[in-house]
């Protein structure tokens, strides 16, 4: 799904893995759009993300979730 942002950029879905999982990526934990502010890479292939709410999420390599993610128009 791509939809229009007023800043001229596009937002799109996209799966992520902990290997494709990005900063600002936008994720629904809870009911809640958190959007990813940093990430660090853990053993094993396991990433922790943190969002700018302060909270912290642990992805395992064969996670797979749904994130909103802009890019930009050129």
């Amino acid at each position: 799904m791509r939809g229009w942002a007023p800043s001229g950029a596009l937002a799109s879905t996209v799966e992520i893995t902990a290997a494709s999982v990005q900063r600002g990526d936008v994720i629904q934990v809870g009911g809640q759009p958190c959007r990813v502010t940093d990430l660090f890479q853990l053993p094993q292939g396991c990433k922790q993300l943190v969002f700018e709410s302060g909270e912290l999420l642990t992805m395992h390599p064969r996670s797979r979730l749904v994130a909103l993610r802009m890019t930009r128009r050129r």
